[in-house]
């Protein structure tokens, strides 16, 4: 079972980009859940996430159940109000899941070996659920608040700020309670776990382990159509005067950590790059940016403004709708064009669209920290420079496009590189590999005296985790005869 709480999570038609909360990692999910589920020796696999009924968004959010495969499904919960919230207003909310899941998966068939919690929010729900079940957890933080706050309050935000914007505290407790209960860690990179994660007081080295995300093969590859180059052309070309110019490609959503606006002033500022190249900037869909969150819009309104202070009209487009179908086919025709894929983000723990830009053959100027480093090093498909430093981003960028056989080399290197170290054969075979090794499932099914399911209110009631703790604060279970702990958490606790 994984745990997405936040963000619009569906089947289809992911509508990445759309706000801050439904980023890459909400595509990593199902695709992780797809892969997973194409095994054979997964049986099912089950996601859950929000239930939301909310007119502002689509009616697929509110089916408490949906296919995404054969074996594998969405089970949407209501907790919380009815509409859409974003992410930090969801804190006062998440334990109100833990009742109802505890409740599912104390049914007939629907205990699960493991729980994977992707970010804080589903860290702290799958520590409720873990700590009741006595079900393995594993957890990934995609990002963490330590270094988000680290990074904000290095970039001018006081603390006052960070509390009001992005619950910063109660994130960074949500994440301390998950690593404390936590079997299992799994990070992008070994710099999350030896720089990152390690801020964390309940963290142990021995709980983390690496596992790359992988590429989806079938639609990221250098191989493109004629027809897909001429979808583009109506939505990139009204923009750009000279349209067969290498361009600066990013494409994130538009929040503060991605640190787009200093790609723009980097480009305005350098002469060479304004003669040499377009910039194309897509920061997901907007129809009207006055409905969207404020963070969105104040990103656009400093790229909007920067256009305009540098002059940079017919040199910039920044399309306000395309359709994930486009974004394979956006990275194959800067690529045929000699361009790059630049990623300035201030803090990247991984970053999944570099490795999709090295599958189609486009070499990337990525931030000096994190996922980057590690795609570099593998890859050795472009440049890594310092975002904060305006002067080492545009002499990264002018680096990477003065030498032609150079760029060539890095196409090459990286299409090379992701088959060999990135598919997603690769990262589920790895993850499953790593489960059969790290994870344990208590061969305890039902209790050893009545026989009955172990989460039969029937058969064994919770007693105050006061009466007993460890670091993983596990509880004992009690029947009418008897009682005994849960024989996981002792094991472990000894």
């Amino acid at each position: 079972m994984h745990l997405y709480l936040h963000g619009l999570f569906r089947s289809h038609e992911l509508e990445l980009g759309r706000d801050a909360d439904t980023g890459g990692q909400t595509l990593y999910v199902l695709e992780l859940v797809r892969s997973l589920a194409q095994r054979a020796e997964v049986d099912q696999v089950d996601v859950v996430t929000r239930l939301i009924q909310d007119r502002q968004v689509d009616l697929d959010y509110s089916q408490r159940v949906e296919a995404i495969a054969s074996a594998a499904r969405i089970l949407r919960f209501p907790f919380g109000p009815k509409r859409y919230l974003r992410k930090e207003l969801l804190w006062p909310y998440l334990e109100e899941l833990a009742d109802p899941l505890v409740e599912h998966l104390s049914q007939t068939g629907q205990r699960v070996d493991w729980i994977h919690a992707h970010y804080a929010d589903a860290g702290l729900a799958g520590a409720l659920v873990s700590q009741r079940l006595g079900i393995p957890l594993v957890f990934t933080g995609h990002s963490l608040g330590r270094e988000k706050q680290r990074r904000l309050l290095a970039g001018g935000l006081d603390r006052s700020q960070l509390e009001q914007t992005y619950a910063i505290s109660r994130r960074i407790d949500a994440e301390e309670r998950a690593l404390a209960r936590a079997d299992l860690v799994i990070t992008s990179t070994r710099q999350e776990a030896d720089q990152q994660y390690c801020r964390y007081g309940h963290f142990q080295a021995d709980q983390a382990a690496v596992v790359p995300p992988g590429v989806d093969a079938s639609r990221f590859h250098p191989h493109g159509s004629s027809q897909e180059c001429s979808a583009l052309q109506s939505l990139l070309q009204p923009s750009l005067r000279e349209p067969n110019r290498p361009p600066l490609l990013a494409i994130s959503r538009a929040v503060r950590r991605k640190n787009i606006p200093a790609l723009v002033e980097a480009f305005g500022q350098l002469p060479v790059l304004r003669q040499r190249h377009n910039l194309v900037l897509v920061l997901g869909c907007r129809d009207d940016p006055r409905q969207l969150e404020k963070q969105q819009r104040d990103v656009l309104q400093q790229v909007f403004d920067l256009v305009d202070c540098f002059d940079l009209y017919g040199q910039v487009a920044y399309p306000k709708q395309h359709s994930r179908a486009q974004i394979p086919a956006l990275y194959r025709w800067a690529a045929r064009r000699a361009g790059l894929f630049v990623n300035p983000a201030l803090t990247e723990l991984f970053g999944l669209t570099l490795l999709e830009a090295a599958a189609c053959g486009l070499p990337m100027v990525a931030t000096d920290d994190g996922g980057p480093r590690d795609i570099q090093h593998r890859c050795d498909n472009g440049l890594l420079a310092d975002v904060t430093d305006p002067g080492a981003l545009q002499e990264a960028l002018e680096l990477a496009g003065s030498d032609r056989s150079r760029w060539r080399r890095w196409s090459g290197n990286g299409v090379e590189a992701i088959s060999r170290h990135f598919s997603w054969d690769a990262h589920v075979g790895q993850y499953l590999a790593l489960m059969q090794q790290k994870i344990r499932v208590s061969p305890v099914r039902g209790c050893r005296w009545c026989g009955g399911p172990v989460s039969s209110p029937g058969c064994w009631r919770w007693i105050s985790t006061a009466a007993w703790s460890c670091r993983r604060n596990a509880p004992w279970r009690i029947c009418a005869i008897g009682f005994t702990p849960n024989p996981l958490s002792l094991r472990q606790a000894w």
